[in-house]
């Protein structure tokens, strides 16, 4: 039942809005849902690298350090900065017609770089490493084996993670076998750009 339970509560937190999910909906909506999937990898690999940290015991030892919070902060906010900014540049310089909108094949790149977004967009997230040590604690029964637990909690989490990040792509596939016109994809990518800054603010004033 408890696997059950942290399951469900994995899945709600994993499928609330944010960067990364904004990313994989986008990914999937411009370059289409298989290449959005490969990219989830990027994320995942991320959170594995995080999830092993505080099994590790060092993940409560980083949260309460100002200065590793701080560098992995400012990073964030720059990278997000500089995603909303490149996506908002290239929503602006591209032609908007009315007719139905076919991706060219130029148009998409290659799965390792749509990865590396995912990964750096997930890595350089301090709160997502500030949720990894307050939320999967909360399930650890201390008296066992702490190790052994996060040793299929923290799989666990990733399948939730998975699942939502599924979801999202799956959306953007669907938008985009709808055959929706240059122009909608274009507003689609300025409020995706807008959104990232937005985020990338919201990170920046948060102390």
């Amino acid at each position: 039942m408890s696997a059950l339970v942290f399951l469900g509560a994995s899945l709600l937190l994993a499928l609330t809005p944010g960067a990364n999910n904004l990313l994989a909906l986008q990914n999937a909506i411009r370059h289409g849902r298989r290449l959005a999937l490969g990219a989830l990898a990027g994320r995942l690999a991320a959170f594995a690298i995080m999830i092993t940290a505080v099994a590790a015991g060092l993940g409560p030892l980083l949260a309460r350090s100002e200065r590793v919070l701080t560098t992995i902060k400012w990073l964030g906010v720059a990278y997000l900065l500089y995603l909303g900014a490149r996506t908002l540049w290239d929503a602006l310089r591209r032609p908007a017609p009315d007719a139905p909108a076919e991706d060219a094949p130029a148009d998409a790149p290659g799965l390792r770089p749509l990865a590396r977004k995912e990964f750096l967009v997930a890595i350089t997230n301090p709160k997502a490493l500030l949720i990894f040590t307050a939320f999967l604690p909360q399930f650890i029964d201390p008296g066992m084996s702490a190790p052994l637990q996060f040793a299929w909690l923290g799989p666990l989490y990733l399948l939730a993670e998975s699942l939502a990040a599924t979801a999202y792509c799956l959306l953007g596939g669907a938008l985009k076998a709808m055959r929706t016109s240059r122009a909608f994809r274009r507003r689609l990518d300025q409020g995706t750009g807008a959104v990232l800054l937005g985020l990338a603010a919201l990170l920046a004033a948060d102390h």
